[in-house]
């Protein structure tokens, strides 16, 4: 037998294996064009473009991923285990957005509740006031959180605009006419002329009136900031809400929306023991204010019922609403747009007015609630100085010595 003949056998094996190996070896994986977070509690990955497709691999809330292709609205990411599917952009967060959600968990955290919310069914929690931002987590039936904040937006307003995959860098043409360059220097620039004398009143120029600016308009949704037990802050649907204040107090209504309730104090008859209620009402949803009239209600020991302690309607307030026994106090709007916090003493059962100061804001200024959405600008400011936590903490304790 010849030598060839020999290794001819072992030539045989030796493809075989190779060709074996080559079957199991996995193409490259695609390169990273972009980053995002998962939005929702639980991220669906579908194997090709549509919803309906099957689920691949799936993702929870603030997962960092990969992006390694985008079609229109849809992208193909890639887990930290490796798994790749499809998913579309509403269900992806960007760093921006991360770093909002967290600040806004980090701010709400030390803010004072205005009463326990509790939910008709369940309910979607968002980043943001917007139908069109994700859902993060999903409230259960019944389940109950604090209210902190309320706002109104605009109903399908864009979002703000993202980053997912960083734009490419654009390429300079090189002209030819900057590639001949004149050996002759350019003259020297004239001085520029001195402003006109009146340049201040010029530059009032089609600026619009103070009162006359232009105002977003249309159909607005009514949202409320909320705390879960766990921590986590998120936004929801204002009409999904209901305060978990007792019935017997609830009845009195009168068709308006509670949007705040305290225990103010206590009363004894005999075996039992009933809270004395302060609560703020609005007529209705979508008002730019957060409660209208606030009233105070204690317990009859006579009558052995709620009766009525102190009532203010027709008014425009705004949230925080301040209190602890004894004590409370209520930001309202004056007639020239100013606003004072009025202050109101509980002795015994009657309730009397213990002075006023000034809000934190301005009727010229974002309220409350909308300055707990982080923009660049904002978390500036926040970095810079106290927190919004830390101000409100102070306040309360200059107003009531805690």
């Amino acid at each position: 037998m010849s030598p060839f003949s020999r290794l001819f056998p072992t030539l045989a094996v030796f493809s075989l294996l190779t060709a074996l190996a080559g079957c199991d070896a996995k193409p490259p994986a695609a390169p990273a064009i972009g980053h995002a977070y998962a939005g929702p509690a639980t991220l669906s990955l579908h194997q090709e473009i549509d919803s309906k497709s099957p689920t691949v691999a799936t993702a929870h809330h603030g997962d960092r991923l990969e992006i390694v292709a985008q079609r229109r609205r849809w992208y193909r990411v890639r887990t930290a285990a490796g798994a790749e599917g499809w998913t579309s952009d509403r269900e992806l967060l960007d760093s921006a957005q991360m770093r909002r959600l967290k600040a806004l968990a980090a701010e709400t955290n030390g803010l004072p509740s205005q009463g326990v919310a509790t939910t008709f069914s369940a309910l979607n929690v968002h980043t943001e006031p917007s139908r069109q931002s994700p859902s993060f987590v999903q409230m259960k039936e019944h389940e109950k959180v604090d209210v902190i904040a309320h706002r109104l937006s605009l109903r399908g307003a864009a979002l703000e605009k993202r980053e997912l995959v960083p734009p490419r860098p654009k390429v300079e043409k090189k002209s030819k006419e900057n590639d001949k360059k004149s050996k002759i220097p350019a003259p020297p620039a004239p001085p520029a002329p001195p402003p006109p004398a009146d340049w201040k009143e010029l530059s009032k120029q089609g600026e619009p009136p103070p009162d006359e600016t232009e105002t977003p308009h249309g159909p607005v949704d009514d949202w409320t900031l909320i705390r879960a037990g766990n921590g986590q802050s998120g936004w929801v649907l204002t009409s999904s809400l209901y305060m978990a204040i007792p019935d017997e107090v609830a009845q009195y209504a009168e068709g308006h929306r509670i949007t705040s309730y305290f225990s103010i104090g206590k009363v004894r008859d005999g075996d039992i023991q009933k809270d004395i209620w302060l609560w703020t009402t609005s007529e209705g949803l979508g008002e730019d204010h957060d409660f209208d009239g606030y009233r105070v209600f204690t317990w009859s020991v006579r009558r052995h019922r709620y009766e009525t302690a102190f009532i203010q309607r027709r008014e425009r307030g705004f949230f925080p609403v301040l209190a602890k026994p004894g004590e409370f106090s209520v930001c309202l709007e004056q007639p020239d747009g100013s606003r004072v916090r009025k202050m109101f003493r509980l002795l015994d059962t009657s309730v009397r007015a213990a002075g006023a100061t000034g809000c934190m804001k301005t009727a010229e200024e974002e309220v409350a609630a909308q300055s707990l959405i982080d923009t660049p600008a904002t978390a500036e400011r926040q970095s810079s100085g106290k927190s919004l936590a830390a101000r409100l903490k102070a306040k309360v304790r200059s107003l009531f010595g805690k």
